[in-house]
């Protein structure tokens, strides 16, 4: 039975008294002085005081303490590998060493360690062992799930600071997905099946940024096909998603194709955000008149009103790269990855020594 909550009293943080805000704020002012983030971390602790204040459930509080250690540390030890780029590889755990589909996930491993990139898996065996195998030590992180079974961290990552266990599948799904610039689908049971399934529903609604997401498969195999089959056929034909739903994803049959297929995706596009209600697409390179003018044709569909505008990016550390600017209506993601793959293509470059879109010498384009 879990404890029984006292009668609660209503909280707010204005009603917090004044003695032990102002503990609050010194605590923060010592540790933090010069942090952006302090308001943050204050709220974070008054998060905490109306937690103590209602104080309604042990339980409750285990779970909050548990999830902030674990964020906290899974924070600070990735800090060390900010600056470089990581593909999350997804797969059974029970695929056997002698079973193709393992050597694929290695050679994928390999594959993506030549071209720099770490390779995220749980850390357990299966496909997870096999492409991590393929990346060596150096170039693999291990995120393992604390179970009663089967969750076994694998030789590669066994014993190194690159493996890092998780009490939650919530917090280390987290991560799964934060840190990956792309990841890479390998056939698998219920666990791969619902990290494909949600990796999907948070980029399609939104709540996560666009990253490539590449199904990988045997040549000839049939395991994605059949599953792009029943989504077709399905959820399509019924309307539960939209037709464009299905760019968020691509079928390929060899490691070269999933590295390739990541690395395109990189071409020219750099990342995203929102700024208020205008939406930011950031670009290494500036697009020319003639692709400006076709995004605007193209893709007025997901522009909601005042059409596509490209400039310098005002962000000191983002000054480097072109911003191409739109109220997005956010609802179908789809297309938004067509514009990406629009925006990656050379031909639709500006010339960087040219005069009619060249950031370099602050022209706007709109």
């Amino acid at each position: 039975m879990p404890d029984q909550p006292h009668e609660s009293l209503p909280f707010e943080p204005e009603q917090l008294s004044l003695d032990i805000a102002a503990q609050v704020d010194a605590q923060l002012q010592l540790i933090a002085p010069d942090s952006p983030n302090r308001p943050l971390y204050r709220e974070m602790l008054m998060t905490v005081l109306r937690m103590a204040h209602d104080d309604l459930d042990r339980w409750n509080a285990k779970i909050t303490l548990q999830a902030i250690r674990e964020l906290e540390k899974t924070f600070r030890v990735l800090e060390q590998f900010r600056g470089r780029r990581k593909v999350t590889v997804f797969g059974s755990a029970r695929t056997p060493i002698e079973d193709p589909l393992y050597a694929l996930a290695r050679e994928v491993g390999a594959t993506l360690a030549r071209s720099d990139f770490m390779v995220i898996t749980g850390g357990g065996a299966g496909i997870m062992a096999a492409a991590h195998e393929g990346a060596g030590a150096n170039h693999s992180l291990g995120f393992n799930i604390t179970l009663p079974f089967e969750q076994r961290a694998n030789p590669t990552i066994l014993g190194t600071p690159n493996l890092l266990a998780f009490h939650f599948f919530f917090t280390r799904k987290l991560f799964f997905i934060k840190e990956a610039d792309g990841l890479v689908m390998c056939p698998g049971g219920f666990g791969t099946l619902d990290e494909v399934l949600e990796v999907l529903t948070l980029i399609q609604t939104g709540k996560t940024p666009l990253v490539p997401v590449v199904l990988l498969d045997m040549p000839g195999g049939t395991f994605w096909q059949s599953a792009l089959d029943f989504v077709h056929n399905h959820l399509e034909a019924n309307h539960y998603i939209l037709p464009n739903d299905l760019k968020l994803m691509r079928l390929v049959h060899s490691p070269e194709e999933a590295v390739a297929e990541i690395n395109q995706f990189y071409n020219n596009f750099h990342s995203t955000r929102w700024l208020n209600k205008l939406f930011a697409v950031r670009m290494k390179r500036p697009l020319n008149e003639e692709a400006l003018h076709q995004v605007q044709q193209a893709f007025a569909d997901i522009c909601l009103s005042d059409g596509f505008h490209q400039h310098i990016d005002d962000e000191p550390s983002f000054s480097h790269l072109t911003r191409l600017s739109f109220a997005f209506s956010g609802r179908n993601q789809g297309r938004l990855r067509e514009l990406v793959d629009f925006i990656n293509l050379p031909r639709n470059w500006a010339e960087q020594s040219g005069a009619s879109c060249n950031p370099e010498m602050g022209t706007t384009c709109t």
